[in-house]
């Protein structure tokens, strides 16, 4: 109970961080992090191809997190959404999609990880062992790219195809696409989350998440 109490209290602080973020280049006009997508005209939420965290057969409620697996604000989101994802796991589908923030030297990597490990049918995994381990490489100045190698060969998969996945063109356009949707829906930090199709402010505790859980599918 009382690391729900310390998560909840720490969310305040760092959501701050993390929706901080300017949509902007860095001084020198790049970052490999950067928001460098245009919005989508046909902006979607949730797509038939957007990686689904839970799913269950029926289905009451969407939530959609825009997420930079190198913002601190997520990190610390992440514990939140998952006791929600177990509580909630046979009536609200969870939804991840990527949104990597300027700033962030290694997010846009990370995605690209996730990505290429959603191609071997290991998205979950992936996506888990970057918000677990983020203060680990987090803020790092140098790539981390070998580290997140490293993972996806401790999760079993094919080093061969994460490699040329990784540096598939259609892994970054799919990257591209939730970014596209973001910016299309307004999305400006993260993370960000929308409750069936509409951009809601960031939660900024368990129970407060839970309670607009709770009235939405009172509804």
């Amino acid at each position: 109970m009382k690391k729900h109490f310390l998560v909840a209290a720490a969310l305040l602080a760092v959501l701050a961080i993390g929706l901080g973020v300017a949509l902007a280049l860095t001084a020198d006009g790049s970052s490999s992090g950067a928001v460098n997508a245009k919005p989508a005209a046909d902006a979607e939420p949730f797509r038939a191809s957007s990686h689904r965290l839970s799913d269950p057969e029926r289905s009451e409620l969407t939530v959609v997190e825009f997420l930079d697996f190198e913002c601190e604000g997520c990190g610390a989101m992440y514990p939140v959404v998952e006791r929600l994802r177990e509580e909630y796991e046979d009536r609200v589908t969870f939804v991840a999609r990527y949104f990597p923030m300027p700033g962030h030297r290694n997010s846009r990597t990370a995605a690209l990880a996730a990505e290429a490990a959603a191609r071997q049918g290991k998205f979950e995994e992936m996506y888990t062992k970057l918000f677990e381990t983020q203060a680990q490489w987090g803020e790092a100045r140098e790539s981390k790219a070998a580290t997140f190698r490293g993972y996806a060969k401790e999760l079993g998969l094919d080093m061969e195809k994460f490699d040329a996945d990784v540096d598939d063109p259609g892994t970054a356009e799919r990257v591209a696409v939730d970014q596209r949707d973001g910016l299309g829906l307004g999305v400006q930090g993260t993370p960000t989350f929308a409750v069936d199709g509409a951009v809601i402010p960031t939660p900024g505790s368990y129970d407060e998440f839970r309670d607009l859980i709770e009235s939405r599918l009172a509804r």
